[in-house]
């Protein structure tokens, strides 16, 4: 098992958003920017030579036991709390096949594992949580409402 650190570096990140019946699939992690559990889309670094959609399943593959088909970027999102800096593309996702489950992070031994569970939950549930990005809160639900605004697609 590789050693990791998320510091000092800038970091791309590329996530999935699971809309199921007005509900969001989230991931439970221990966060090594804040030090506390925080609630997430499943996501992660992109690695060398592949493509944020190809992260996006991946990630999702390991994070949640699920296979899906990645749309169009619906929020870009730039962190910056010092020593961490990552620029995060979160994209809609539709889920193809596989069984919910909590998945793990392979950069992490099994005694080191961030994720501590996976759950769909909806507007007012994220409300209450610990939620990260905080667009999940309103302006999501704002925009899917609305229509979102699409800034970046695969031709």
């Amino acid at each position: 098992m590789k050693s990791f650190s998320y510091s000092d570096r800038l970091r791309v990140r590329a996530c999935g958003i699971l809309n199921k019946g007005g509900e969001v699939l989230l991931v439970q992690l221990h966060s090594p920017v804040t030090d506390s559990l925080i609630w997430t889309p499943p996501g992660g670094g992109v690695e060398p030579g592949e493509s944020l959609k190809q992260t996006v399943q991946r990630e999702f593959k390991e994070e949640t036991g699920l296979s899906v088909q990645v749309g169009d970027v619906l929020h870009i999102n730039e962190l910056i709390e010092s020593p961490f800096h990552a620029v995060e593309f979160y994209f809609e996702v539709q889920k193809e096949s596989g069984e919910l489950r909590k998945g793990m992070d392979p950069e992490h031994a099994d005694a080191h594992q961030l994720i501590q569970s996976v759950a769909f939950m909806g507007r007012r549930a994220i409300q209450k949580k610990n939620v990260v990005p905080s667009f999940l809160k309103e302006e999501y639900w704002d925009e899917k409402r609305k229509g979102f605004t699409v800034f970046l697609r695969e031709e």
